[in-house]
């Protein structure tokens, strides 16, 4: 938990019982589905919540915001972002009924009412969003013929066009080389100091 008050001092009592609950709830119903890792249960701040985080750094959603989650597993990176932004509504979709279950579970727990999960495939999606998130996923022009008609184009109210939020790490100079100028890189060293961020980065592609 502290990861998370390192960064962000500001958070309200609420958004710090939930967090709380995050943490505890992710642990719980890993050891019975295998959410997450279990190499990782120990480090679910840091490698989960902290890294779904990062993308609140390079934008700050205005209420009111459309946010799909796309493939969100554990519930990241949709869940700490729906506690941090409790006036902008998440769509949380994957394919996996097992693990849907679970993170509506979380949700309710944490009395997340920005929150609707939905076992769901991109292919099935029948509404656009401002923003479509996802970690790990899938390559990133895969991520992006997913969603591009998922995604609404223009009348953006936040400081950046709507858009393709992808949470990356790693070698991807080959899956960059076919966007060219059209993606924009945010290496997220530059917001956490921690080191299991130094080949992490956030990638954006506007849909403007």
């Amino acid at each position: 938990m502290e990861h998370i008050l390192k960064y962000f001092p500001n958070l309200s009592a609420l958004q710090k019982s939930q967090f709380t609950q995050l943490g505890n709830q992710t642990r719980f119903w890993n050891e019975k589905l295998n959410l997450i890792s279990r190499q990782d249960a120990d480090n679910i701040y840091a490698h989960h919540v902290l890294h779904s985080l990062a993308i609140a750094k390079m934008v700050e959603f205005q209420p009111g915001t459309r946010i799909l989650d796309l493939g969100t597993g554990g519930g990241f990176p949709g869940l700490p972002l729906a506690i941090l932004f409790p006036e902008v509504n998440f769509y949380l979709i994957d394919s996996i009924d097992k693990k849907v279950r679970a993170v509506e579970a979380i949700q309710k727990a944490l009395g997340l009412r920005n929150v609707v999960t939905q076992q769901m495939r991109a292919e099935e999606v029948g509404e656009t969003f401002d923003f479509v998130v996802t970690r790990a996923v899938a390559d990133l022009m895969i991520l992006y013929e997913w969603t591009i008609n998922l995604i609404s184009r223009g009348n953006s109210f936040n400081d950046v066009p709507n858009g393709l939020i992808a949470l990356k790490g790693g070698y991807l100079d080959l899956e960059l080389a076919a966007f060219k100028d059209l993606v924009y890189k945010f290496p997220i060293p530059e917001y956490f100091s921690e080191p299991w961020f130094l080949d992490k980065c956030i990638l954006f592609i506007p849909m403007d």
